[in-house]
């Protein structure tokens, strides 16, 4: 039998993460002690590496539930195959951000004369696949990894300094 801190470090986890899936219902302790403290056996240390792996997924936790206890095989297969088909497109919509990038670093040349301009970079966006949403996408992903990069490429594109601080407040 585990307490709650054995059983998180047993699965990597934080303890606050295995009382919170307690909390939301998808795991119980097996007893409770007189003094209060839960312990956990093999069943539950199971049950809790499936939830794991299902989050491994990218599945919501609100979505877990019936995976667990399926009651409805239908539902459960739909569930999962909701979110093949969600990370599918996130990886498309990755794949078309790597096609921009190769495309501007066939002429690297534009970014370090300044010659590429927001319009020439937006043409190269769409010319990839990318529509209005994958690009707002792409500069939410570069404001939080990167946020002086993105400034600084957004200077080199000759916009205006109202329209750099419109852009980044969007993808913040």
């Amino acid at each position: 039998m585990l307490t709650v801190t054995q059983l998180a470090k047993a699965c990597n986890i934080s303890r606050t993460t295995v009382l919170y899936y307690e909390r939301v219902g998808l795991l119980k302790p097996t007893s409770r002690s007189e003094n209060g403290y839960r312990w956990y056996g093999k069943e539950e240390v199971q049950r809790l590496q499936t939830i794991l792996s299902y989050r491994s997924f990218g599945l919501p936790v609100k979505e877990i539930a019936p995976l667990i206890e399926p009651h409805d095989d239908i539902k459960s297969e739909q569930t999962l195959r909701n979110q093949f088909n969600a990370l599918e497109q996130e990886i498309q919509t990755l794949r078309q951000q790597q096609k921009a990038i190769v495309m501007l670093l066939e002429q690297p040349v534009l970014l370090e004369q300044n010659m590429m301009t927001k319009e020439r970079w937006v043409e190269i966006m769409r010319m990839a696949g990318l529509n209005e949403q994958d690009m707002t996408n792409w500069h939410i992903q570069f404001e939080k990894m990167a946020p002086e990069a993105h400034q600084e490429f957004l200077e080199s594109l000759n916009i205006d300094s109202e329209e750099i601080e419109r852009i980044r407040q969007k993808s913040r």
